[in-house]
């Protein structure tokens, strides 16, 4: 294993010092640096174009041709939509070596803000299954390639005590949520009148948008932005290019030979995310960068790894379960209108944006006496299971009113305002200096094994007898948030200082 490992911390990151990018008392945006307004823009924009796009995704992999879909068995197309979902966040980890090895954060966000619109452009003039996999690969990728180093840019605007930090992620978590209600109205309305192409072409049109306006501001980012942190030396890129060849050919076969399929591609997502999270924490604890006290902020992140796929096992299911439960279970009628499915994806979105202001307040001003990262952890994943508790009285026969699913709805935004923003920011708290972009990158695997168990656990949901299906799922994450609270002091411990 020597060469493997020698291999490996070669794409260790050394950390740009947090306040050598962030200008002495920059205050400009709403109390932050005017840096995260940029920031706040770009992703808004992909989050539009992302949501629109999944937001009818499902539907048009299961519908029948004649309602201008795929036919795709419904429990299969749930199944590939978590795992295209935990794809997404699987590709952060190219994306975040790809900045901090090659180009730098601005480029790989600018050439992968090209790669998602070319993406959506594919959906929209691509037919059948052959523009739904050129158009899912190039989204995915390319949103995989900009999220990690958006989100690692907004954490170098921050100290590593800087208080404002939870409340900078909250303020970008309501730019992302602004991008998420838009898009799923939009596509959601074109498709129902115009058909999914013109709706997945609205989407390619939301990305341009957010593409030009990146493009003119791009310049006036601080140079950070456009360093590459630990530069691949010449006499490596060979060995990194059959690398990288080597796990594409890998990757064929394992496809051409069928040994990974449609019917399994859920289960090995879920087993790619967790390899890649144990070879990271190797790496990390291998590597002679880490100090002894990084070592053990890693240890404390790993509990808080468990419990973030946790909550995006149920949390996401608003793209898989919900989407399917909005469609045929959901009284949609407002008025003698039918409202289309697609804008149920909206409803979380619009509390969001509400809340998260208020979030963001709230941490400013409990300042030190707010709660740590890991009860903020634990409330979230707590909350998340009474919101699938709350179908219960819902079981059975019968529309669901739509009013009843706009509460559990408000009550995965409040276990969402827990702990994915925390979640963002106290990856790059706990993030040694030598892997500060890539600890980024391993907190979007929990995301991305959360995203691809919700589409698994999606298949198991059966109409016929909704109660196990609420209660085990309900009740798993309710055990496990409260044996995270249990564990937050021992935790906090291992931080080291940080909240």
């Amino acid at each position: 294993m020597p060469a493997v490992s020698a291999s490996i911390k070669k794409m260790s990151t050394p950390q740009t010092t947090a306040e050598s990018a962030k200008p002495a008392g920059d205050t400009s945006f709403f109390g932050h640096p005017k840096m995260l307004a940029s920031l706040f823009s770009v992703e808004m924009w992909e989050r539009f174009s992302f949501y629109g796009m999944q937001g009818i995704l499902l539907y048009y992999m299961y519908f029948t041709a004649e309602q201008g879909g795929l036919s795709i068995d419904q429990g299969l197309a749930a199944g590939l939509v978590g795992a295209y979902g935990g794809g997404v966040y699987l590709s952060t980890i190219l994306g975040a070596w790809l900045a901090d090895r090659l180009f730098g954060s601005e480029k790989v966000l600018f050439g992968s803000a090209i790669m998602i619109m070319a993406g959506h452009v594919a959906l929209a003039l691509l037919p059948g299954i052959p523009g739904l996999i050129a158009g899912l690969v190039l989204v995915g990728i390319g949103s995989g390639g900009l999220k990690a180093n958006a989100t690692a840019l907004v954490g170098s605007l921050y100290g590593e005590k800087d208080e404002r930090r939870d409340a900078g992620f909250s303020i970008f978590y309501m730019g992302i949520n602004i991008g998420g209600l838009i898009g799923p109205l939009v596509t959601g309305w074109l498709q129902t009148s115009y058909g999914f192409h013109v709706g997945f072409g609205a989407a390619a049109v939301g990305m341009a948008i957010g593409l030009v306006i990146y493009s003119l501001g791009r310049k006036r980012l601080p140079e950070e932005a456009h360093r590459v942190p630990n530069p691949l030396p010449a006499k490596d890129r060979t060995k990194y290019g059959l690398i990288f060849l080597a796990i594409l050919i890998v990757i064929g076969v394992l496809l051409g030979t069928g040994i990974v399929n449609a019917n399994n591609l859920a289960r090995s997502m879920a087993y790619a995310a967790i390899g890649a999270a144990v070879i990271y924490l190797f790496l990390i604890f291998r590597s002679p960068l880490v100090t002894a006290v990084e070592r053990k902020r890693v240890i404390a992140f790993i509990p808080l790894f468990i419990a973030s796929a946790g909550f995006w096992a149920l949390f996401q299911q608003q793209f898989t379960f919900i989407a399917v439960y909005s469609q045929e279970k959901l009284d949609r009628n407002l008025f003698g209108w039918e409202m289309p499915a697609a804008w149920v994806q909206s409803i979380n979105p619009v509390f969001i944006i509400i809340f998260a202001g208020v979030m963001a307040a709230l941490w400013t001003k409990l300042g030190s006496k707010q709660p740590s990262s890991p009860l903020k952890f634990s409330a979230g994943l707590f909350i998340m299971g009474l919101a699938f508790l709350a179908f219960i009285p819902l079981a059975g026969e019968g529309k669901t009113p739509l009013l009843a699913l706009v509460g559990i709805l408000f009550m995965f935004t409040l276990a969402e305002l827990f702990l994915s923003p925390i979640g963002l920011s106290v990856s790059t708290k706990l993030a040694p200096q030598a892997f500060h972009t890539q600890m980024v990158a391993l907190f979007f695997l929990s995301v991305s094994l959360g995203t691809t168990l919700a589409g698994i656990l999606a298949g198991l949901y059966n109409p016929e007898d909704e109660l196990p299906y609420f209660l085990g799922i309900g009740g798993v994450a309710v055990v496990l948030a409260v044996g995270l609270a249990a564990a937050s002091p021992a935790i906090k411990k291992l931080m080291g200082g940080v909240r």
